[in-house]
């Protein structure tokens, strides 16, 4: 923040700056659009995308002043650092209002933000994707920590304070093209097998656009990101869910058909583009 100092001691940030956020939390985007109807769907399968959103802020030292005494990036990277831009179309990140011009667009990734300031403030993410994946955006919200908070002494320019929160944001009944774009792309998690559906020949987005240029596992900051060690299980977790939810969505259409009673909406979870 470089204006006035609007922190208050209730707004600080209760997660560890030494230890990652891994409550799984999951976002469900419905794609409610008017064009919805005349896409192609595929009914019984769901994506999920797990990110990882966050800051990751340095003390200057001899080199901080009065209004810059640190300086910080906000992020949306992908779970194991591969790239998101084959469902994020851009990034808005929206910052205190005391920044030139605090409402930031990237439009490629890396999806990143470097800024210098002094104090911590709650920084807006929103999520943008591509027309094919959803027409509704995605937002989120991260706490800037400057400052760690289990240790004593002076600041070290050497480690930096990272704060960061481990997200899957699902995508039930993807279209056809996002579903054909990302089939092998390490990125999403598409459910095996996939019976009945037919992949039609379209070249992976990643691929047209340069495959990892997107990507964080070389990343100058790479080395300070947060190892979630349950990661590993958690998407394991989401591609079983993954099939469980195809196999209840199944039988749910068998009995409606039995019985002639048109189908019930499912009742969504987490965040819903509405």
């Amino acid at each position: 923040m470089q204006g006035e100092n609007q922190l208050r001691p209730e707004l600080q940030d209760s997660a560890s700056a030494a230890k990652p956020q891994q409550n799984l939390n999951i976002l469900n985007i419905t794609n409610d659009g008017e064009n919805r109807s005349a896409i192609k769907r595929h009914k019984d399968v769901e994506l999920t995308v797990p990110i990882v959103y966050g800051t990751m802020a340095f003390y200057l030292g001899r080199k901080a002043s009065e209004s810059q005494s640190h300086k910080w990036t906000v992020y949306v990277r992908g779970a194991t650092n591969e790239d998101l831009g084959v469902v994020i179309n851009r990034v808005v990140f929206q910052l205190h209002p005391s920044f030139n011009n605090p409402t930031r667009v990237v439009e490629s990734p890396p999806f990143e933000l470097t800024e210098c300031g002094w104090g911590e403030f709650e920084i807006g993410i929103t999520l943008f994707f591509h027309t094919d994946v959803c027409d509704k955006q995605l937002d989120l919200f991260h706490h800037l920590k400057l400052y760690p908070e289990s240790e004593s002494g002076p600041q070290t320019t050497k480690k930096p304070v990272v704060v960061e929160t481990y997200n899957e944001i699902v995508f039930p009944e993807p279209s056809e093209g996002f579903l054909a774009r990302v089939f092998d792309h390490p990125a999403v998690i598409v459910p095996r097998p996939l019976a009945g559906v037919h992949m039609p020949t379209i070249t992976p987005l990643y691929i047209m656009n340069e495959q990892g240029k997107g990507e964080t596992k070389n990343h100058p900051l790479s080395q300070w990101y947060l190892n979630f060690s349950e990661a590993d299980e958690l998407l394991k977790l989401a591609a079983a869910r993954q099939q469980v939810q195809a196999h209840i969505v199944k039988l749910r259409r068998q009995l409606s058909l039995m019985s002639g009673v048109p189908e019930s909406a499912n009742p969504s979870s987490g965040y819903e583009c509405v």
